[in-house]
């Protein structure tokens, strides 16, 4: 289990937001914390540590008049951590090359490939052909309907009639080098991870998964660990300190360092 560490940044500010509380409409949000810092300041944070593969999340689309600020502070990011750091957040085949250039290792790419219901293929094959699959992390967001977990869009309003399972996750994986998978539900709420959800992925025998969502404790973390038989990748966002919560960033890379002992 390794640790991904996050910036987002919405109305060019680095901050938590309670993910269902997104809205294009006014640019709003409920907001768990807002950072006084620049995205620069925290991958030079991440970089000093060593780690790597944290996402950098543009959380205005490209029709808000915060976009432009958005970008810029995710520009900062990867150019003082290039290399280290992924980015997603309106990418699609158009615009993915010029945040590979910037210093992305990976671009994460969400609503170019699940959006109105369904997911896209004719998307997802012309992408994974533009910048290579190894460049390419897809996004996954899905919550619980009917004793299942199903794909969700369209700033995870609406479900799809896909269901995470194996069968999908072996259909995608041939067209990007890991998954980021956010449990919706308690995503931004730090009140306990989804558990069902964390077990099914640890027995998945596949490419690299970061989960998210509702990490709020050392308990938690270990609980994800163990059901995830250590396999899968964490992103923790509101409850680290330094998004104003309780979990220590410095205790938790030491948690990480003993897990791989």
């Amino acid at each position: 289990m390794e640790f991904r560490p996050c910036i987002d940044i919405h109305n060019g500010k680095v901050k938590q937001i309670v993910g269902q509380s997104l809205r294009d409409a006014g640019s709003m949000a409920e907001e768990n914390f807002v950072a006084c810092e620049d995205a620069a300041f925290f991958a030079k944070l991440y970089k000093k540590d060593g780690q790597k593969g944290g996402h950098v999340i543009l959380l205005n689309p490209k029709d808000s008049p915060y976009y432009e600020k958005t970008k810029a502070q995710a520009l900062l990011a990867l150019k003082a951590y290039p290399g280290g750091l992924q980015v997603g957040g309106g990418i699609t085949d158009g615009n993915a090359q010029e945040f590979l250039d910037a210093g992305a290792s990976h671009v994460i790419v969400t609503s170019y490939v699940f959006r109105e219901g369904k997911i896209h293929y004719d998307n997802l094959k012309k992408i994974s052909a533009k910048v290579g699959k190894e460049h390419l992390v897809l996004d996954i967001s899905c919550r619980k309907r009917d004793g299942a977990y199903y794909i969700v869009t369209d700033r995870w309003q609406k479900f799809t009639g896909e269901k995470v399972c194996e069968t999908l996750l072996e259909q995608l994986c041939g067209f990007c080098d890991e998954f980021l998978i956010h449990a919706v539900d308690v995503e931004g709420k730090a009140n306990g991870i989804e558990e069902e959800l964390v077990s099914f992925l640890g027995n998945w025998e596949g490419i690299p998964i970061t989960y998210a969502g509702g990490v709020g404790s050392f308990a938690d973390l270990e609980k994800l660990r163990k059901l995830g038989k250590d396999k899968l990748n964490v992103t923790i966002g509101s409850a680290l300190d330094l998004f104003g919560g309780p979990m220590a960033y410095d205790k938790v890379l030491q948690y990480m360092k003993r897990s791989e002992q």
